[in-house]
């Protein structure tokens, strides 16, 4: 298996990452419209590679196969996304919903968040409780998937993040959503920014098109 490759785009949001295919829905600032409006709820987003090969191949290993002692060797390439200099006062993980933790048997951002953490020698904060279960998000467009997880996520008293800068901790981001969710409830506990890391994130610059129709020389 080939070793991961960090991700690499032209045109992308300066704010969340979000590969483009040209500049043209990228401001003078380069933040993409779901920046400039708000809407992603978190300041920041940084992600290593792309969902696919080898990467997505080690993902599936560590959620799927309960391979847990993967957690350090994809730490080890989450803490190659995070830029040098950026200080955090915590690491929230993103959560799961206590049905899919029991069926997993482990939340695998909270393995990440804790790889990460040490790294940067701050306290892993769950702070964070996923109050309903949500269909996956597999599948779904980006509207539904906004709405699947609207409401889902609320912080935990037992610990504050007032004042704090967070550093959100997932395994993939694939439009955002679920991050945008988990980053509004921290907002509402007084955090005074959330920057989100992600092992992967999904190109979306792609449409795919079933193969029988793919042009020759074209991407998939």
């Amino acid at each position: 298996m080939r070793s991961p490759q960090p991700f690499l785009a032209e045109h992308f949001c300066a704010a969340c990452g979000t590969p483009f295919l040209n500049s043209h829905p990228l401001d003078e600032e380069g933040r993409c419209a779901l920046c400039r409006t708000g809407a992603r709820g978190f300041d920041a987003a940084y992600c290593y590679g792309v969902y696919d090969g080898a990467l997505r191949k080690l993902i599936h290993l560590f959620k799927y196969s309960r391979m847990r002692a993967l957690d350090q060797p994809l730490g080890a390439y989450l803490a190659l996304a995070l830029p040098r200099g950026k200080q955090f006062d915590a690491v929230v993980p993103v959560p799961l919903h206590w049905r899919r933790k029991w069926s997993r048997g482990f939340n695998q951002s909270e393995l990440l968040a804790r790889a990460i953490a040490r790294r940067c020698s701050v306290p892993v904060l769950r702070a964070l409780r996923r109050g309903r279960a949500t269909a996956f998000q597999a599948g779904l467009t980006n509207a539904a998937r906004r709405e699947n997880v609207a409401q889902a996520f609320e912080a935990r008293r037992r610990c504050p993040v007032a004042g704090k800068r967070i550093l959100l901790v997932d395994d993939v981001m694939t439009t955002g959503a679920t991050a945008a969710a988990c980053a509004r409830a921290l907002r509402r506990a007084g955090a005074e920014s959330i920057s989100l890391l992600a092992l992967a994130r999904v190109d979306r610059r792609w449409t795919p098109v079933p193969h029988s129709a793919t042009p020759r020389g074209s991407r998939p």
